[in-house]
């Protein structure tokens, strides 16, 4: 029997450093371990997003083709109504997604009726018997409060990247905003999804700046969603070479060891990655994929390929882990 994985929130630079400088193959080994004891059966979550209000962000993220500060702005598209995200919603469930994702171009969530729409969609995907995630930037803890009272899952806000990294990337938003963003979620009672991109210049301590900071949190997110750039023509990152597949295996094998029980989830850059590459990630312990065709604003393997891609792992979704509908 593989012992239960040890949990910890005290882990420092140093030892998550030595782990992502471990040989691949021991890497994979440790990882291996960890993942199976945390994750019997060995099944992999699908989950779908969906832009609800796309460009025009104030925020100047230097990978995100939506900042208005950007040549890449994609404003524009209308911001989509109740009924059309719940439409897609039915569509991603009968497509065989576990989790919805909706997400808005905000800095922060507006109050009126752009939020009253978001809490009709979040009320809408729990009864499709869905789990609901949203993304919109930071909030109040009023807002927190109502999205919990919906029904809401699990809120994104990701921290993207080292603090020592971060000024390099964003400069209209502080990483303690950030944390403290996570905080309200947390008050509220809802589950946080929190994780970063690699490939942003950034070096192997910054990875591992990235990681210490979600490790350390008590409790651990429990989603982790693991990026590789996607370098959008129009963005102060468009010349940033692509991400070794390999270097992408490591910060899943690493994350899974940090956080044994949270879902790593395999996220944007995974069109790049051969389906050799991608089998390796599901191997270091991501235990959750974006499955549609779209993320916010780029693409994503086709939903066959997908199915391909883990009938050939040998891998199960999460089909038969529904959440009951709400009533």
């Amino acid at each position: 029997m593989i012992p239960s994985p040890q949990t910890r929130h005290d882990w420092s630079r140093a030892e998550i450093q030595a782990l992502l400088e471990l040989p691949l193959m021991d890497l994979l080994w440790r990882a291996q371990q960890v993942h199976r004891a945390a994750n019997p059966g060995y099944r992999v979550q699908l989950a779908s997003l969906l832009s609800v209000k796309t460009g025009g962000c104030e925020e100047d993220c230097a990978y995100c083709p939506q900042s208005m500060h950007h040549s890449s702005d994609v404003t524009g598209r209308p911001e989509l109504e109740v009924e059309p995200v719940l439409a897609r919603a039915r569509a991603a469930k009968q497509a065989g997604a576990h989790r919805f994702c909706m997400g808005w171009a905000w800095r922060e969530i507006r109050d009126g009726a752009p939020f009253e729409a978001m809490l009709a969609m979040v009320r809408g995907v729990r009864a499709l018997g869905l789990e609901a995630c949203v993304t919109a930037g930071m909030l109040t803890d009023t807002q927190a409060e109502r999205l919990a009272d919906a029904g809401l899952t699990a809120y994104n806000h990701n921290l993207d990247t080292s603090p020592e990294h971060y000024d390099r990337i964003i400069s209209t938003r502080t990483y303690q905003e950030r944390l403290e963003t996570l905080q309200r979620v947390r008050r509220a009672g809802i589950t946080l999804c929190c994780g970063g991109i690699i490939g942003m210049g950034e070096g192997i301590e910054d990875r591992a700046g990235l990681l210490q900071v979600l490790a350390n949190l008590d409790p651990h997110p429990e989603s982790v969603p693991i990026n590789a750039l996607v370098a959008v023509e129009g963005t102060p990152l468009e010349d940033q070479p692509p991400v070794d597949p390999l270097e992408l295996v490591r910060m899943v094998a690493t994350a899974r060891i940090l956080m044994p029980h949270a879902r790593v989830r395999l996220s944007a850059g995974r069109e790049q990655l051969s389906r050799e590459a991608q089998i390796l990630c599901l191997l270091a312990g991501a235990d959750s994929i974006f499955y549609g065709d779209t993320l916010l604003t780029t693409s994503n393997p086709a939903v066959d390929a997908d199915r391909e891609l883990l009938a050939a792992a040998g891998v199960q979704a999460w089909e038969e882990a529904r959440p009951p509908a709400c009533v």
